[in-house]
């Protein structure tokens, strides 16, 4: 459901609002579930992204994934942070798949997590995934 105008939080953190702008992008059919991403390169280049749920569950892909994934199409290979924005009472954090993209693209980057409330956490993910796997196992 989109926030209505005059209702959506004000966010001081630009990342945090391109977030809350891509949320309203996703394509959340099935569960309701909208989320935003919205990623920062190292030059400070923001790629946005939304959930894209598809009728077989398996097939759909988290915001974060889809930022990651632009950020990369585009030729970003270094990130500072990133930001999820979702309509939960509790911040919501990336899944386990998210996790696991981030830190083989991303390394231990700054989380910022939202809601539509305005509350906000800022986190490493290091913090969310202390023991990742990576290129370094192989």
């Amino acid at each position: 459901m989109p926030v209505p105008l005059g209702k959506a939080p004000i966010f001081m953190d630009p990342l945090i609002e391109a977030a809350l702008r891509a949320r309203e992008n996703a394509h959340a059919a099935f569960s309701g579930f909208k989320v935003g991403a919205a990623l920062e390169d190292e030059s400070g280049r923001t790629y946005t992204g939304c959930n894209v749920e598809n009728a077989t569950y398996g097939l759909t892909i988290c915001a974060e994934r889809v930022s990651v994934f632009k950020a990369i199409s585009e030729g970003a290979r270094k990130f500072r942070r990133i930001a999820v924005v979702a309509d939960t009472e509790t911040l919501t954090p990336p899944c386990g798949a998210c996790r696991q993209i981030l830190w083989e693209f991303c390394g231990d980057v700054e989380l910022l997590l939202a809601n539509l409330q305005g509350k906000t956490e800022s986190l490493r993910l290091k913090n969310l995934f202390p023991r990742p796997f990576d290129a370094s196992f192989l």
